[in-house]
């Protein structure tokens, strides 16, 4: 069937030459969220980096130590935590996000205090209950569902995970909001990730086993509770309490809106769990163990959109409540052109470099490879379409994105319990990948019927030239050096970026590009002098 114009602009979006000419005022804002959002985007990413290359070696450390049935386990464990978890934030923390961002930006402080004590109490009352429920159910499931007894002793510290997981979600929400995402990185990355392996190594050395593990991520969560409820302390005005008495009733449209995010909390479930929910019921727990670890490789693909998300979201709210359209879209296009392109080369060096990469766990995780190349595909979608959850999500229009969910959560179910008996592990990973593509491009639709926005224009021509350049490298070193293992990948990324960001630099920056070059290199510089200065 033919593409109709309607659905040409949809994907393809507005030329950039067919924009209006763009004043210097909107120049100024755009420049300044361009910065806003980098500088914050790229603490998250570098703490998430730190936590990803930490917890890549960490993997490694457990699952030789530990084994593929150990994890097995836990990631059995991880669903039910996931499960109940569904109900333990009632989607409190996606509203902070939009909320906590909009009450700051209209100087509604003391709905911004009512916001806070009502949603904290709700939750701690609401996770305390459930911490209790899986106390007395988990038992039943591990033994009757996923027939595995080795799972009950650890029913405790899971509760304890769920509980302090529900409230450090919310808090960790807040600080976004807040559009302070830099303190959140250093709470969550650079202080709860060490603390959790070295808890972890120390325990495990002791004897402790699987043990030790858990209870390392019950300990680093704690911390992490006591931080961000201090950090959250600061940031919030003090006049944001000064008329608040009691227990404030939370708003109408906070109530709709958490309701919707509640909603999608359990689609989202059903989409990022149910496949290993359902390989553990056909399949065994070393097969849930060997996909789990292929599953969390996968996940470090959109790393910088993650991280970009993490601050663009809460811009996202703000130009939305103040109307700013054409500056939202400009900056949809250039992150969205941005994360694709500096994704690429990690997708494509991942993909050549599979099964040394699974090997790197241990034998037995070897035949998980297809599971990363697969799950790879799959992303590089994802990060192709941007941030169009959130835009849908932070614009009011949650209603379209549970309808995209619901729909996927359905396929995805339906396409597990076809694929899983037949092609096991693989076909649990093929129905996740069209899971996610399907999601995207639905999300991508409805943003562009909904906001008339697009995140493409001609300047991703531009991309072409550095995205084939580091390509080229990748594929010549891995085919001069086909027995070459997983070290080669780290001189493979480096060779690759450094020719995308050079080829880039020579063909690849439209005005926009060009600006943010401008504005970066000008901070960098007057760092670099004052440094050297002082």
């Amino acid at each position: 069937m033919s593409a109709t114009p309607a659905m040409t602009e949809a994907i393809v979006g507005t030329p950039r030459e067919a924009m209006p000419r763009r004043s210097s005022a909107q120049t100024r804002q755009f420049r300044e969220q361009i910065s806003h959002v980098s500088r914050h985007s790229s603490i998250s990413f570098l703490g998430t980096i730190f936590t990803a290359a930490a917890g890549y070696v960490f993997k490694i450390y457990l699952a030789r130590v530990l084994g593929a049935e150990a994890l097995g386990i836990y990631t059995l464990g991880i669903t039910i935590v996931g499960f109940v978890g569904v109900f333990n934030a009632l989607g409190l923390p996606q509203a902070a996000v939009r909320f906590v961002a909009t009450y700051s930006a209209t100087g509604k402080l003391q709905r911004l205090g009512a916001f806070l004590i009502s949603s904290t109490f709700l939750l701690l009352v609401l996770n305390l209950a459930l911490a209790t429920l899986m106390l007395l159910i988990g038992p039943a499931i591990a033994m009757r569902f996923y027939h595995t007894s080795d799972l009950v002793p650890y029913m405790g510290l899971l509760a304890a995970i769920m509980l302090l997981g529900g409230l450090n979600s919310f808090l960790g929400q807040v600080l976004a909001g807040y559009k302070d995402i830099i303190r959140r990185t250093v709470i969550t990355n650079f202080i709860c990730s060490p603390v959790s392996i070295g808890i972890t190594v120390l325990l495990v050395t002791l004897g402790t086993g699987l043990w030790g593990y858990v209870f390392a991520q019950v300990a680093s969560a704690a911390i992490v509770f006591v931080l961000l409820v201090v950090n959250v302390w600061k940031l919030t005005p003090r006049e944001a309490f000064a008329n608040v008495s009691g227990l404030a009733r939370l708003e109408p449209e906070v109530i709709s809106f958490s309701a919707a995010a509640f909603g999608m909390g359990f689609l989202e479930f059903v989409m990022s769990q149910g496949d290993k929910v359902l390989i553990g019921f056909y399949l065994n727990v070393r097969s849930v163990g060997i996909y789990a670890v292929s599953a969390a490789l996968v996940t470090f693909i959109p790393i910088l959109l993650q991280s970009v998300n993490q601050i663009f979201s809460p811009v996202i709210a703000d130009l939305h409540a103040r109307g700013e359209r054409e500056l939202l879209q400009r900056l949809f296009q250039t992150l969205t052109k941005w994360v694709l392109g500096l994704t690429l080369p990690l997708a494509i060096s991942v993909i050549l470099f599979a099964k040394p990469l699974m090997g790197m766990f241990g034998q037995a995780f070897e035949p998980g490879w297809p599971i990363l190349v697969i799950g790879t595909a799959a992303q590089l979608v994802n990060c192709g379409v941007g941030s169009v959850g959130y835009l849908l999500l932070m614009s009011g229009q949650q209603h379209r994105l549970v309808r995209v969910q619901t729909v996927c959560a359905v396929l995805m179910l339906l396409l597990n319990f076809v694929l899983v008996p037949r092609w096991g592990i693989t076909g649990a990973a093929v129905a996740a990948a069209a899971t996610t593509v399907m999601a995207n491009l639905m999300s991508l639709i409805e943003v562009r019927r909904s906001l008339r926005l697009s995140p493409y224009n001609r300047g991703y021509l531009g991309l072409a030239p550095p995205v084939l350049a580091s390509s080229a490298i990748a594929f010549a070193i891995r085919v001069a050096l086909p027995t070459a293992g997983p070290k080669w990948l780290v001189i493979v990324l480096t060779l690759s970026y450094l020719t995308f960001l050079g080829t880039a630099a020579l063909c690849g920056l439209d005005a926009d590009d060009r600006l943010i070059r401008r504005a970066l290199m000008g901070r960098l510089q007057g760092k670099f002098w004052q440094a050297k200065y002082s």
